[in-house]
């Protein structure tokens, strides 16, 4: 971390995006060195036991993983491992490719350690992160697929772009997200209300009993919430979500408050993530805690940027986490850093494992 501290002024120097896609460059580029792989993992890596989690079928080494949106494409996912992370979640990625929105679309907000985007599901399409997935000799961790519409696709047949999504996706996929929660694809929050999200999920669970009888995996789905719903609004989207099948939830995606913050670049469009994010997203956590009562595993994500950031997550429900934007601000040593300090937090509280914490207050 404190080399990131030297580099973050250079880095901070540059637009927004900029920054993002030399750092992706750079990092694939020492990943291809010989040895690099191994050097990022020796400087990065920190394990225990305690903080092993089994979820959705899955078993994953640590609960800290990447948030949607840092890898669309699926090329980093084996140096991004070597940084420690217990899982990655690759997307968001549409059936079709789509460019975006147009630039500037992504905003650092450093008074509020914070970000705003509107990128707009830029991706390559989910063949082409299908295709560089299969290029993997081995899976380092859980991979996971977050899913969207594309932009032209009305709204009313948004079930089938979710459905091409995961099949192009599903052999390479470990688990996979309906992302609905999005706000900068235009009407696409509106497919979580109850009815809306049950015609949709039904449609998607549907491809997903296909691809399982054709290929023999089960693939889990997940529902990736919004931290601007009101709790009925919430209660009745998991309900519905529940009832259609679904195997988890993902709590939360960015925001559209602004509430208190004090950089110039509060005014722009987008989607808030970073601190100013982690209580509407640790409430939107509980909130579907308490409706979901340990019928299905929770992932946490929003604001996270310390240990006791992701612990009180955990406390509140999460079997796992994810942060991105404490990744901009921090640097890739803020996952060694997490996962240190929640073994420090268990043995605080007399919990040998992370999953005797999941839900014990907070």
């Amino acid at each position: 971390m404190a080399l990131y501290r030297c580099l973050r002024p250079l880095l901070f120097a540059l637009d927004a995006e900029r920054a993002h896609r030399l750092t992706c460059v750079s990092v694939a580029a020492l990943a291809n060195l010989p040895g690099g792989l191994a050097g990022i993992s020796a400087c990065a890596r920190f394990e225990h036991p305690a903080l092993a989690v089994d979820a959705f079928g899955l078993r994953f080494q640590n609960p800290v993983g990447l948030a949607a949106g840092f890898d669309k494409d699926g090329k980093l996912a084996q140096p991004l491992a070597a940084l420690g992370f217990g899982f990655l979640e690759l997307g968001t990625v549409t059936p079709r490719p789509q460019p975006g929105n147009p630039r500037p679309r992504l905003f650092r907000l450093p008074q509020d350690r914070a970000i705003v985007n509107r990128m707009g599901f830029n991706n390559a399409g989910a063949p082409a992160l299908a295709e560089e997935l299969g290029k993997l000799r081995r899976r380092p961790v859980p991979l996971g697929i977050n899913l969207g519409k594309n932009r032209d696709t009305p709204l009313e047949r948004a079930g089938d772009d979710y459905v091409a999504a995961l099949r192009a996706v599903y052999t390479v996929a470990d688990y996979a997200v309906v992302n609905v929660s999005s706000p900068n694809t235009p009407g696409l929050r509106g497919l979580q209300q109850g009815a809306e999200l049950r015609a949709l999920l039904t449609q998607v669970w549907a491809e997903r009993e296909r691809q399982g009888r054709e290929t023999g995996r089960w693939v889990p789905l997940l529902v990736k919430f919004a931290p601007d719903l009101d709790a009925a609004q919430l209660e009745a989207g998991a309900q519905a979500a529940l009832d259609a099948g679904a195997d988890g939830f993902i709590a939360s995606n960015t925001t559209l408050s602004r509430e208190g913050l004090r950089s110039p670049g509060r005014r722009e469009a987008g989607g808030l993530s970073g601190r100013p994010l982690f209580p509407l997203a640790l409430e939107t956590l509980r909130r579907l805690s308490g409706t979901v009562r340990g019928r299905v595993p929770l992932i946490g994500v929003g604001g996270i940027a310390s240990a006791e950031h992701a612990y009180a997550f955990v406390r509140a429900g999460a079997s796992l986490v994810q942060l991105y934007t404490g990744l901009v601000y921090m640097g890739p040593g803020v996952v060694r850093e997490i996962k240190r300090g929640l073994v420090h937090l268990l043995e605080r509280d007399g919990f040998a494992t992370i999953a005797e914490a999941v839900g014990k207050g907070g």
